[in-house]
């Protein structure tokens, strides 16, 4: 594992020059910086979603793992689209496919149904830790 880690940035570069080689190196450097600037965008545009929907969550007192996980999903494929090289474009790119993502993560071996209601704790006041109750049963392909 280690050895993969020191070869990692070494493989990226190497993805890069051959690009260059096989184009040219303005090429190369065009798309370096477009999978930069994709990568910034699909941060800001996922970020600003994200805490609006985490906004809305915290109103109503519910919270969706599964469209978080997919926020995250998207802004981890933009921090990937950033770091400049093919591989972590490529592994980017598997992030943004849903089903793969899911099916990889084994999100979707799992169903969850809860039962929510704002009342509150004991004494029904909005403030005091909320109960959840739910349900939950493995769905097996």
């Amino acid at each position: 594992m280690r050895l993969l880690i020191l070869l990692f940035p070494w493989l990226e570069l190497w993805t890069l020059i051959e690009l260059g080689a096989r184009t040219s190196a303005l090429t190369a450097l065009a798309y370096v910086f477009a999978t930069l600037v994709l990568g910034i965008a699909m941060i800001r545009r996922q970020g600003l979603t994200l805490l609006q929907q985490m906004q809305r969550d915290a109103e109503v007192g519910f919270f969706s793992p599964r469209l978080l996980m997919d926020d995250l999903a998207v802004v981890s494929a933009g921090l990937l689209f950033m770091v400049p090289g093919i591989i972590t474009d490529v592994m980017a790119l598997l992030v943004l496919i849903g089903p793969l993502r899911r099916r990889l993560l084994g999100l979707g071996r799992w169903q969850v149904h809860t039962t929510h209601t704002r009342t509150g704790g004991p004494s029904g006041d909005a403030d005091d830790p909320v109960t959840l109750e739910g349900e939950f049963r493995r769905l097996d392909d």
